[in-house]
């Protein structure tokens, strides 16, 4: 049966109108705004180049450390701008302290300048043993030229520190000797290259208790002498003042060498002049010692004048140690003090002589 061309398009038309109809029913209102409470949800449909919108970035996601944990988030990159925080690396092993073994130990102190001994006796001597052990590397040649049974707390300090010497450099030596004679050498050192090595051997053991089993290398050192070698003082009878020919006192202290050498060895000056003979020793203790000397004569008086003590490339020097005033008045030479030999001397006159 024939169709006319209209009824088939006016069909079309009823049928596309029902169908807009069922989709705007079945829609909620798409494209319309919400009227009663629709569930409908409105879509945005960005850009056709897939670029998100800056109004909704996307929240940041955590980076995957190498070991697995979460680390520090990063933002995700936006056009024209990027972001990115990285932690710092974190290194959680301890400092190493100096007290840890893996750390290397401080020397202890040695032994200070003497100053050196003239030794002109080339005598083996405490005072010459010190100033060879002043090279730690000498310790064995010094322990060997020390007398073994010696009581003198001299030799025994010079002894033990040599011992410590070798053990703390791990040549040999022994602590146990080194301590006991520490222990019995207590207030027994009265010199002053004996109190300087006193100390330096407790420095050592020191050392020992805080380092058992520790060994190190020890290294000469400088710093300020252990003996301020001087004359201290010039006793001239009380006054400050002597005459030619008059005995004076000299007083030495902190004698660097063997007080025993300086008689021998040594010159006394006064005055700029160097008396005859060798010294006289008046008294001795330790280290220090008294010498005896006579005034020489003088031109200039009165006159202030330095005494000096002089023994090899030692020196003690005492500036206006004391005055010398000028003698007591002598006779005139050719002139006699007394009555010639035979002649007895003449009496007052009487005023009137007695009569026959």
């Amino acid at each position: 049966m024939a169709v006319s061309l209209g009824m088939r398009v006016s069909g079309l038309l009823v049928v596309g109108a029902v169908a807009v109809a069922v989709a705007a029913f079945t829609g909620g209102g798409t494209g319309t705004p919400d009227r009663g409470g629709g569930h409908g949800t409105i879509v945005t449909v960005g850009p056709s180049d897939g670029s998100r919108s800056a109004a909704s970035p996307l929240p940041p996601v955590p980076r995957q450390s190498p070991a697995g944990e979460a680390g520090p988030t990063a933002l995700p990159s936006t056009p024209g701008h990027t972001h990115r925080t990285t932690a710092p690396p974190t290194d959680t092993s301890p400092t190493p302290s100096p007290t840890h073994g893996n750390s290397l130990l401080l020397s202890p102190a040695w032994l200070p300048p003497g100053p050196v001994s003239p030794d002109a006796d080339s005598t083996p001597d405490p005072s010459g043993v010190y100033d060879e052990l002043r090279d730690p590397e000498q310790c064995r040649a010094a322990l060997d030229v020390v007398p073994a049974a010696s009581a003198d707390p001299q030799w025994r300090v010079v002894r033990a520190l040599a011992t410590a010497c070798l053990a703390v450099q791990g040549r040999g030596g022994s602590w146990d000797g080194a301590a006991e004679e520490y222990t019995g050498l207590a207030g027994k050192t009265d010199t002053c290259k004996g109190r300087a090595a006193y100390a330096v051997l407790g420095g050592l053991l020191d050392f020992h208790r805080l380092h058992p089993g520790a060994t190190v290398r020890l290294h000469a050192s400088g710093g300020t002498p252990a003996c301020a070698y001087r004359v201290a003082g010039v006793d001239t009878g009380g006054d400050g003042e002597a005459q030619p020919g008059d005995p004076v006192a000299i007083e030495l202290r902190d004698i660097c060498f063997d007080p025993s050498e300086l008689p021998r060895f040594g010159n006394v000056f006064i005055g700029g002049q160097q008396l005859a003979g060798p010294p006289v020793q008046r008294a001795r203790a330790g280290d220090r010692l008294v010498l005896s000397a006579v005034v020489p004569s003088l031109g200039g008086y009165p006159r202030s004048v330095d005494v000096v003590v002089r023994y090899g490339t030692t020196e003690a020097r005492l500036k206006d140690a004391f005055t010398v005033v000028a003698p007591a008045a002598l006779p005139s030479p050719g002139v006699p003090s007394g009555s010639p030999q035979g002649v007895l001397p003449l009496g007052p006159l009487p005023a009137h002589l007695p009569g026959p």
